[in-house]
């Protein structure tokens, strides 16, 4: 089989930088791998050496082998072009389904995997809006922000990753969601006036939903808990938590009834400083109103 095409137009890692397997992450690599290891059974059946198969579909033959090597996660485009070269009548393309599942970090993956089984959601940002607050235009432009940067896939990847977890909102039955936010990444105009308008204006929507809480941290008050980091706390059905403090337990996840203690006295305090809903709500708009 001759195919006539442009080799120097061949994706290669320099194209498509990042998408691969966390080695930590188990699961990931066992998808990942049965995933390629199918490719290769079915490129091999049809009689296709790797470095033809790769110039059908438009990749380089080293990205070929990556793929079905499970060192690379593969783009959906690339398994639609494989299931439509491989005739595989649709079933290389429907592995996409458990790609999807696996192709986020695992540190988000499990993130939004308590946030989708929590019934109640507390977090205070001190340096940006937080995750599940921001604009895609917003996480996009702190993402590009980060040093070193994220290659451009990676950060499509990330961005995405971040907005799936915004899922959140859409649960029924929906969870009850607390938001403490400083004054200062509020006044930061992230991406322009315009991107940062859209910002305020998503807070407000969020912020008028039946069951999120949103308050304001103003810049001009004393002291409080939350100067030394961020903090979350996710309350599940069962009556267990989890919960993390930038400043305790150095930031990781604790699970622990004393420590969550701590952390929740933290969280209760800055809640408490805060502005109230309603006036966190007049603060926003007044925002709105200066540009």
């Amino acid at each position: 089989m001759t195919v006539e095409t442009d080799t120097s137009r061949l994706k290669s890692e320099m194209d498509e930088p990042g998408w691969e397997v966390d080695p930590d992450d188990e699961w990931g690599i066992a998808v990942i791998t049965t995933v390629g290891r199918q490719l290769k059974l079915r490129r091999e059946a049809v009689g296709m050496r790797a470095a033809e198969f790769g110039t059908v579909v438009g990749y380089g033959e080293d990205m070929v082998y990556k793929i079905e090597g499970g060192k690379r996660i593969p783009r959906q485009e690339y398994l639609d072009r494989a299931d439509e070269v491989l005739e595989a009548g649709g079933l290389i393309s429907a592995a996409w389904e458990d790609v999807k599942r696996v192709r986020y970090p695992k540190k988000v993956r499990e993130l939004g995997k308590l946030e989708a089984k929590a019934v109640e959601i507390g977090v205070y940002e001190c340096n940006i809006v937080a995750g599940l607050l921001q604009t895609p235009e917003h996480a996009r432009v702190l993402m590009e922000a980060r040093q070193p940067p994220y290659s451009p896939d990676d950060l499509e990847r990330m961005v995405a990753a971040r907005l799936a977890r915004q899922s959140v909102f859409e649960r029924d039955p929906a969870p009850s969601m607390h938001f403490v936010l400083e004054e200062a990444p509020l006044r930061r105009q992230v991406g322009g006036t315009m991107a940062w308008r859209q910002q305020l204006e998503r807070l407000l929507e969020v912020g008028r939903l039946h069951n999120v809480t949103l308050q304001v941290m103003p810049t001009n008050t004393d002291a409080h808990p939350g100067l030394d980091g961020r903090i979350e706390l996710l309350k599940f059905q069962d009556g267990t938590a989890v919960g993390r403090s930038d400043g305790a337990f150095n930031g990781r996840p604790i699970t622990d009834p004393k420590q969550l203690r701590i952390v929740e006295l933290r969280y209760g305090t800055i809640r408490a400083q805060a502005l109230s809903p309603r006036e966190s709500l007049a603060f926003i708009e007044n925002l709105l109103g200066e540009t």
